[in-house]
């Protein structure tokens, strides 16, 4: 079992957090979530720091461990 978050993600967090594991690029993230592309980066700045991670793929294997996301296409054959 993962080690739980010490601070939960935020409202804001989370609805980034989904958008993590698609090809989208942070400020195309932004614009899908009508924010400034400087206010996505810090989004995934606490992100990563909340989670423990230093890399975007980091980062969607420990939400998804954590049941913050959903398993993968793959994981679930």
């Amino acid at each position: 079992m993962p080690e739980p978050l010490l601070e939960p993600l935020s409202e804001s967090e989370t609805r980034l957090l989904r958008y993590l594991p698609t090809n989208l690029s942070v400020p195309e993230i932004a614009e899908e979530l009508y924010v400034a592309a400087s206010t996505a980066k810090t989004h995934v700045k606490h992100i990563y720091g909340k989670l423990g991670v230093h890399s975007r793929a980091e980062a969607v294997e420990r939400a998804r461990a954590l049941g913050l996301l959903a398993p993968s296409s793959l994981e679930r054959r």
